[in-house]
Formats: C-alpha cells, structure tokens, sequence
C-alpha cells in the first residue's frame, strides 16, 4: 500500500515538472525548428536567463553586419568579421514570460525565443527601495471614529457579560 502511494506521488511530481519546464529553442542554418531557414546560423545562450541576466548572441557564416533586436534587451550590433556580443537583459522583464529575438544579417533575418526565469540573480545590491510613505499610526486621528468604536466594544463585553452570568433566581435546580 505504502509502495502504491510513493509511485503515485513520484509519478505526479514527474508530470508537474515536465508539464512547468519552460521550452527552448534556437534555429541553426538549415534548421526549421521555428520554421525559420537562413543561410547563416544564430543563437541566444543561455536560452533561458533571469531578468537583469547577461545574454551572449551568436552568428555564424554572415558576411556582413548583423543587428540583433529583442523587447527585453536593447538592440545590438555585430560587426563583420565578429561571430558574438553580449546584451544584459532588463531588469523590468517578466519572469516566465517569452521575448523574441530577432538576426538581421544582410536584411535576412532569423528569428528565436528568449525565456525569462522565474528568479532573479543575487548580486548582493538593492535596486529599488520600499516605499513606507509618511505618517504613523496615529495619523488621521478622529475623536467621532474612536467613541464609536469605544460604544461598540462596550456594547459587545456588556452583552458576552450578560448572556453568560448566572441567573440563578431564574433556575429551579
């Protein structure tokens, strides 16, 4: 019995896992993994990245200039000659979400997917503060609010007071 229960719980932690695993995907020169053949190769690493992560973006066989552009990073370049660049991700991206990333290579382009991962790196630095706001908890202090609320709670002891005292002219026992 024991045995049926653990199969059952590795089996359905097995099936979470896979069904949550984000997808990657990178197209190659003559490959049509996204229905995308160029005749130069590319690819985004790592595929999936964490917001404010550091993204290097490849090509292979370009003969000219190649401008890469994506909604998650600013656009970038690579000169001729040079096969890679690296572009930092924004750190406003949302975990979880998909950006496509596009190769312009001699007005060809090819175009990929970039994934956001659910955390973010820890570099030790604090990029946005918490917003307290000012005042205290005294702020906003109305005399009509707190003899109103002073007549409720008395109202509520008087009654739990007289609901549970003894009555005892009241019982024959």
């Amino acid at each position: 019995m024991r045995a049926i229960r653990v199969a059952s719980a590795a089996l359905l932690t097995a099936t979470a896992l896979t069904l949550t695993a984000p997808t990657a995907s990178a197209a190659v020169a003559g490959d049509d993994t996204n229905n995308n053949i160029t005749s130069f190769g590319f690819r985004v690493t790592p595929s999936t990245i964490a917001a404010g992560g550091q993204v290097t973006l490849s090509v292979d066989s370009c003969d000219g200039d190649t401008k890469v552009t994506s909604g998650v990073f600013d656009d970038a370049h690579i000169p001729k000659g040079q096969s890679s660049t690296t572009a930092s991700v924004f750190w406003d991206a949302k975990p979880g979400a998909m950006y496509e990333v596009t190769f312009d290579c001699k007005g060809e382009t090819g175009k990929t997917d970039l994934t956001i991962a659910t955390g973010r790196p820890d570099n030790g630095t604090v990029h946005k503060g918490v917003k307290a706001g000012i005042g205290g908890s005294l702020g906003g202090l109305d005399l009509h609010e707190i003899a109103l609320g002073s007549a409720l709670i008395l109202g509520a002891l008087g009654t739990a007071y007289y609901k549970t005292r003894r009555r005892t002219g009241e019982d024959n026992s």
